[in-house]
């Protein structure tokens, strides 16, 4: 290592071990089932991913973005559909074929 590097490289490693470093994104699921998202409101951090996992039997379900003009694909039994959230703010969300079935994201600082 180059000796004029060294002295910053360590004050790096110092912030982060303190817990001045940037936080650690998080994952978080989101279980469809029964014509349902659980849980029904979920709160996460800047930065956080959420992952909607479908658990029906034979029913296929998408995630819109209500207000953003965004929707997953449809996904089937047994697959998944994940979304990083970078930005602070309430996102609602219904399913594309079955609007009764709703959501939110509440993404904090």
């Amino acid at each position: 290592m180059n000796a004029r590097f060294a002295p910053a490289c360590l004050l790096a490693a110092a912030f982060s071990l303190a817990g001045g470093g940037p936080a650690v994104a998080a994952e978080h699921q989101v279980v469809v089932e029964k014509y349902a998202f659980a849980p029904m409101e979920l709160r996460i951090k800047r930065g956080d991913t959420v992952t909607w996992v479908n658990n029906e039997k034979r029913v296929s379900h998408s995630v819109l973005l209500l207000g953003r003009n965004e929707e997953s694909e449809r996904f089937f039994p047994g697959e998944k559909w994940s979304r990083a959230f970078p930005e602070a703010g309430r996102f609602e969300y219904r399913c594309g074929p079955h609007p009764e079935m709703l959501g939110v994201v509440i993404v904090e600082e």
